[in-house]
Order: structure tokens, then C-alpha cells, then sequence
């Protein structure tokens, strides 16, 4: 008997009804994330971060348009150059601020006249775009080592990944490590490179004009992931809720879609995926679709070019110091094989001040990537190595791309370990450790201190051994007449000071710390302080304090960071009584009134 169309689409849709309750009674729709318990929307904790300066180190393509990309030649396939050595193998995402790696490597593996090959090093790299299978080959290969291999077959020696979102990795990593001793934990040695620009949060115009419209957006993106940490960061620094259970729907916060990857996070917003979710306060269903996305090059150029009508609403451009590559490795195995780790990090950071300082550099770890990556041309890793300005799909121009890689004297201030440096990666790990605790305090209970998954002796015998040899670090460039045109962010802080003076209280100590790794992290920003006070006084007493108290800020940090705070960053702005947030009718409302404010643009 031959069925009618009508009873085929009934039998259809019953078989759709089903698969789909099946699917939603056992969370096959959950994404990278767990289910966690649903929590209130809160502003994130602030994100107090090292920093740099717009003059940032992701520079426009040669020509500064996207045209012009030069002839890449082929790396011809050959043979391992010293196989006599023991191989090592080192995992990362396709990432731009790896090409001093991949250039230092020379192919898939260390080739003949390579920088690795040169210190003795035969590292063979492999792709891997997810922190769970990256985590699981260290565990394989910690194992290993657990079980007398002097150099394992098996898992990995290292792993690349991005800083800001190592808290959440250790988290788990460690704990499972450290049942197979103290020490056999995970700990990073050093960082490759930035992300200087292609690490986005995108959004419509209206949301970058003004940020408090992007209230009630519903954004695509890896959770927890180094670019959902741009969006918190610039969440807390504008007083915006986020709303961390992606299965309810907060009008007055940021909502949330999760995606596996970062080509996933664009592609939803391309095909203008909806969602019905349940109103948080009310409990109705709602239907809403995509209209932001946080994610990576090539997911920036899929939303230009795809769709478009998204621009940048912060990046990594802004926010320079947030995101490094850093390396990570076996704490017992590289104990036990020093050498080879510092001749590696020699070769890496070599090959990183090879492509700061050569095209020809350039285009051969460009080359390199796109066997490595095992997709794209050359000339698209060279093309979106700058940040590249484009027309979007609408016409809308926008800026795509944008990493760094970083040589000896830019791993020294990343550390602190320069004069006038401060630890930059302790300040983004700390900062986006909090933020993901704070979001996801079941998922994220708690995840170890900076100073314990990091060893920084390796570096420190690189750097002894260069005897002073070691280039030139990538620092932000501020001019005295600069002026801020886009505003990033604008946020009080409580800084507490002694009754009519400039002078700070003890009190003050915290926020000030807290301040300076915003800021830190921030580096790609010019900085406004805005000083005020009550109208308690006189109108020119207040306006004098307001100035004084404002310059105490920018002193402390000058003086605190001093490559952080270079000249022409800060300007000084002061108010007095004349702009109040609340009537000066109480105590409480003098004391909201008695604030700075800060700042931040491009």
C-alpha cells in the first residue's frame, strides 16, 4: 500500500517531535559548556588588566588596505632536518601569534636550516582547536612520564592556548594532574605572541555608540573562551549586566548562545539563528536571533563577508594584553630536560623577532601556516597577520584581523622581568580567573594562583644566556596631542582619599591595584581621568582637589608601571562639584559624588 502525501509529512513530523524530545531530555543541544545552575545576571567583576597603547603593535597590511598581498612561495615537503633528536611535539589552535613558532619549525616539523634544528630541537607542530582534547594529551603524556617514559610516544609535550582563558583550564587540568604528584602539574613558560585586534566582540553600530543599547543582545559564542572574556571586560567596565544561563532570556542583560568553535559563533549569527527562551523574570517564551557574535579570524571575515552589518564593538586591538599565547608544558618532564626547553623557547622567541623584523620572515611563516593549519592560503595568514579595514557584505567598513608575535624582550616585560614591566600575565590571569568564578561559580569553584602554573626559570636562563641580546620589545606609542575619538568604556571607582587632600587612605591600596591591571590589560586605550567632588567647600576649592586628586591617580600609575603608562597616555580631566550623580541632600549621595571616573577610547 502506497502512503498519501499527508500521511508521509505526519509520520515526519511524529519522528522530528520525537528525535526532538529525546534531544532536549538529554542535553544533546549542551555545547562546549556543561549545564550549570542557572544564575542571577550580574556585571561582571571588573577585568583589571596590563596595558599597552593604541599605537598597538597590530599594524595596518602593507599599503593599509587588504590588496597587495605579495606572492608566498611553497615550502617544499622534506624530510625532518635532525631527526637524531628525540622529537617533541607541541598542539595549538590555528592562531596568527604561533607564526614566530611555525617560522622558528620551518614546515609540520623541524626542518633542515630551521631555528629549531639550529638548538638542537627536532618540534613537530600540530593543530588542535579545542582545550579539552589539548588538555587530554598533556594528561596522556603526563601519564607516560608517571610511568618511567624518559620522552613518551604519546600526548603532547606542550600546548599553545590563549592566557586569559587558562584559569578555567588549569582549574580542571590540575587537579586531575596533581593525583599523580605535585609534580606533575601543568605550567606555562613562556608566550609566543598576541592577539592584537583579530579577538572581537562584534555588534551592531548602535551598540559601540552606545553601549547601554546592548542590553537585551543575544550573542554567539564559546563560552568562558578568551573572546567571551573580551565581552565581560567590556560588560563590567560599562555597568552591564550578563546574563550566564543561556536558557532564559534577561532584557536588561547580555544573553548568550553557545557555539563549539569560533567558526560556529559566526556562523550562526550569518544564518540568523533564533532561539525561544524563557523571559528570566516572567518565565514567557521569547523568540530571539543573534545579533552579536564573539570570535577569532577567520570567524570575524565569515561575519564580513557572509552577512555583515557588525562592526567591532572592542577587540584585542583595545585591549592589548589580554590574550598571549602562552606555552604550556609537563612540570616533572621539563625539570628532567631543561635544555631542550630553553633551547626551544630560544628558537621560538627568534623566530618571533624574525617576523617582527622581516616581511620575507613573514610570508615563510605564512607559508608554514597554511600546511600547518591545513586550510587557507598563505596569503590569508599573511593578509590578516595585520588588521586589515574592509567593506563588509552591507558596505559597512570593518576591521578584521591583527596579531603580534613576540621575541626575548617582549617576553621579559610580559613577565615583569623587564625594568619598569609588571607581570602582564599574572594580571590577566588573575582578572579573567575572578570573571569566569564569578559567572560560573559551580563550573569554575575556584582555579590555582598565577605564581603556581607558572615557572619562569626556563626564561630566565634564555635571557641570561643572550647576555643583552634581546631585540627590541613591542611597547605602545602615545602622543602628547592625542585626543579620544571612540569611546571603549566609562566606569566610577571608589578611590578613597584623606578628608580634603590629595593624599590616598589605606583603604584606597586594593582599588588602585585593581585599577592599574584594568588599565594594564587595556593597553590599547588612551585613559581619561575624570575627577569630582561634593559641593561641600568652595567651587574653586573643589575644582583645585578634583585636579589634585586626579593627578595622584595618574602618579601612581606612572609610577607603578612605568612601560604600561608611557607619556601621552593619560589626560587629566577635573570637575569639581560641577557634574554631581545624585543631589548632595546626604551623606551617602556626597559620597557617590566624590568619585573618579574613568575613561576609555581610542
Amino acid at each position: 500500500m502506497r502512503l498519501t502525501p499527508f500521511a508521509k509529512l505526519f509520520i515526519v513530523l511524529v519522528v522530528v517531535g520525537v528525535v526532538g524530545v529525546v534531544v532536549y531530555h538529554y542535553g544533546f543541544l549542551e555545547k562546549l559548556a556543561p549545564h550549570t545552575q542557572p544564575s542571577a545576571s550580574s556585571v561582571p567583576p571588573a577585568a583589571n588588566l596590563p596595558g599597552d597603547t593604541a599605537g598597538s603593535s597590530a599594524s595596518p597590511a602593507p599599503g593599509g588596505s587588504a590588496s597587495g598581498v605579495p606572492d608566498i612561495p611553497a615550502i617544499p615537503k622534506e624530510a625532518p632536518g635532525c631527526a637524531d633528536r628525540p622529537e617533541v611535539r607541541i598542539f595549538g589552535y590555528a592562531w596568527n601569534a604561533q607564526a614566530g613558532v611555525l617560522h622558528a619549525i620551518g614546515g609540520k616539523q623541524a626542518t633542515r636550516d630551521s631555528l629549531m634544528c639550529k638548538h638542537g630541537v627536532n618540534l613537530k607542530f600540530e593543530r588542535k582547536d579545542s582545550n579539552d582534547d589539548l588538555a587530554a594529551l598533556l594528561v596522556t603524556f603526563a601519564e607516560s612520564v608517571k610511568k618511567g617514559e624518559k620522552n613518551p610516544s604519546g600526548g603532547a609535550h606542550f600546548v599553545m592556548l590563549m592566557g586569559d582563558g587558562s584559569p578555567t583550564f588549569f582549574a580542571g587540568l590540575n587537579d586531575r594532574l596533581s593525583k599523580l604528584g605535585p609534580d606533575y602539574i601543568a605550567q606555562v613558560v613562556a608566550v609566543t605572541g598576541y592577539s592584537r585586534g583579530e579577538d572581537k566582540f562584534m555588534g551592531p553600530q548602535q551598540w559601540k555608540q552606545n553601549p547601554q543599547t546592548a542590553r537585551g543582545g543575544l550573542v554567539s559564542g564559546v563560552l568562558r573562551d578568551g573572546d567571551w572574556n573580551i565581552a565581560m571586560k567590556w560588560l563590567a567596565d560599562n555597568n552591564i549586566p550578563n546574563n550566564p544561563d543561556e536558557k532564559t532570556y534577561d532584557p536588561d542583560a547580555l544573553n548568550w548562545v553557545n557555539a563549539n568553535d569560533y567558526v560556529e559563533a559566526a556562523q550562526k549569527y550569518v544564518s540568523n539563528y533564533c532561539e525561544t527562551l524563557k523571559h528570566k523574570s516572567t518565565g514567557v517564551p521569547i523568540k530571539t536571533c543573534v545579533n552579536g557574535v564573539v570570535t577569532w579570524t577567520p570567524g570575524d571575515v565569515t561575519v564580513a563577508e557572509g552577512r555583515g552589518g557588525l562592526v567591532p564593538i572592542v577587540s584585542t586591538r583595545e585591549y592589548r594584553n589580554q590574550m598571549p599565547c602562552v606555552v604550556i608544558g609537563i612540570k616533572r618532564w621539563m625539570q628532567d630536560n631543561r635544555k631542550t626547553v630553553e633551547s626551544m623557547i630560544a628558537a621560538m622567541l627568534e623566530g618571533g623577532d624574525a617576523v617582527k623584523s622581516s616581511d620575507e620572515a613573514l610570508r615563510k611563516a605564512s607559508a608554514v601556516a597554511s600546511i600547518d593549519y591545513g586550510e587557507k592560503e598563505p596569503g590569508y595568514w599573511y593578509k590578516f597577520f595585520h588588521v586589515v579595514q574592509m567593506d563588509d557584505k552591507q558596505g559597512i567598513p570593518v576591521e578584521l584581523g591583527g596579531s603580534s608575535v613576540s621575541n626575548l624582550a617582549d617576553d621579559l616585560q610580559t613577565f615583569g622581568l623587564a625594568r619598569g614591566s609588571q607581570n602582564l600575565f599574572a594580571a590577566t590571569y588573575t582578572v579573567f580567573g575572578n570573571i569566569q568564578h564569578h559567572e560560573y561559580p559551580s563550573l569554575v569553584p575556584s582555579f590555582p594562583k598565577w605564581d603556581e602554573v607558572t615557572d619562569l626559570s626556563f626564561l630566565k636562563s634564555v635571557a641570561q644566556a643572550a647576555g643583552g641580546k634581546t631585540g627590541s620589545p613591542d611597547l605602545a606609542a602615545f602622543k602628547r596631542e592625542d585626543t579620544l575619538k571612540q569611546l571603549v568604556s566609562r566606569r566610577s571607582w571608589k578611590i578613597t582619599f584623606e578628608t580634603g587632600s590629595a593624599r590616598f587612605t589605606p583603604e584606597a591600596s586594593a582599588v588602585l591595584d585593581d585599577l592599574t591591571s584594568q588599565l594594564e590589560i587595556a593597553g590599547g586605550t588612551l585613559v581619561e581621568i575624570h575627577g569630582h567632588t561634593d559641593n561641600v567647600g568652595t567651587v574653586d576649592g573643589n575644582q583645585h582637589l578634583s585636579e589634585a586628586r586626579a593627578f595622584a591617580v595618574r602618579s601612581y600609575l606612572e609610577e607603578k608601571s612605568p612601560t604600561n603608562f608611557p607619556e601621552g597616555r593619560i589626560k587629566i580631566f577635573a570637575h569639581g562639584m560641577s557634574q554631581p550623580v545624585a543631589p548632595n541632600t546626604s551623606a551617602a549621595n556626597r559620597a557617590r559624588n566624590r568619585r573618579v571616573e574613568i575613561v576609555l577610547g581610542t
